[in-house]
C-alpha cells in the first residue's frame, strides 16, 4: 500500500473554508437576535419614544415627525413670533391653556413649551383631525386681517396661534395638543417621554 502523503496546502484551504462558513453562520444566527432588541414597527406605532435632531432647525422653520401614527410638529419660533403670543388673549378660546388634556403641566404657559423658542405640537386639528397649514407670516391673511402667524385649517377655517392656541369663533373646540417630550440635550428632543421629575 503506497504512502499517500498529507497535502498541507489542501488542509489549510479546508480549514480556512470551514472557519469562514462557520463565522458567516454565526453572524447570520446573531442578526435576528440583535434585531429583536429593537422596538418593532407595532411598538413604535403604539408609542415608542422618537428621538429628533433639531440642531439644523432654522428660526421660523418646522419639521414633521411621526409618533403614535400622528404628525408631530417641531417649530423653532423667532423672537418676533414669540412676541405675538402676548396681547392676543381676547381673541383666543383658551388663552391660559386651562384644558389640562391638551398639554402636560410643564407646557402650561404662554408659549406652551419647555423652551420658549421650540414648539412641539401634534399637527392635527382638534375639530375633525385635518392637518392645518403652517402660516408663520406676521401679516394679514385672507382668512384673518389681524393674523400674527400660526396654523390655519382650510377644511373648516379653524385657526391657531404660534403656540397652538385656538381662536374664538372657529369650529375647533380646543388648542392643539402638546405631546409628552423632553430635551435629551440642546440638539435632541425625545417625543413620548416626560422630562425627569415631571409630574
Amino acid at each position: 500500500m503506497a504512502d499517500q502523503g498529507v497535502n498541507p496546502g489542501r488542509r489549510r484551504f479546508l480549514t480556512a473554508t470551514t472557519a469562514v462558513v462557520g463565522g458567516a453562520g454565526a453572524i447570520a444566527a446573531a442578526v435576528p437576535f440583535i434585531k429583536s432588541w429593537q422596538p418593532s414597527a407595532r411598538a413604535q406605532g403604539a408609542g415608542a419614544p422618537v428621538k429628533v435632531d433639531i440642531s439644523k432647525l432654522e428660526p421660523g422653520a418646522r419639521v414633521i415627525e411621526q409618533w403614535r401614527g400622528q404628525p408631530v410638529w417641531l417649530i423653532r419660533r423667532t423672537p418676533e413670533q414669540l412676541e405675538t403670543l402676548a396681547g392676543q388673549e381676547s381673541r383666543l378660546r383658551d388663552p391660559n391653556s386651562e384644558n389640562l388634556d391638551q398639554q402636560p403641566e410643564y407646557a402650561k404657559n404662554a408659549h406652551r413649551s419647555i423652551k420658549p423658542e421650540i414648539a412641539v405640537l401634534i399637527g392635527t386639528c382638534t375639530h375633525l383631525g385635518c392637518s392645518p397649514l403652517f402660516r408663520p407670516e406676521l401679516e394679514p391673511q385672507p382668512f384673518d386681517a389681524e393674523w400674527k402667524g400660526g396654523f390655519y385649517c382650510p377644511c373648516h377655517n379653524s385657526r391657531f396661534d404660534m403656540a397652538g392656541r385656538v381662536y374664538e369663533g372657529v369650529p375647533a373646540p380646543s388648542n392643539l395638543k402638546v405631546p409628552p417630550y423632553r430635551f435629551e440635550d440642546d440638539k435632541h428632543i425625545v417625543i413620548g417621554v416626560d422630562p425627569e421629575g415631571a409630574a
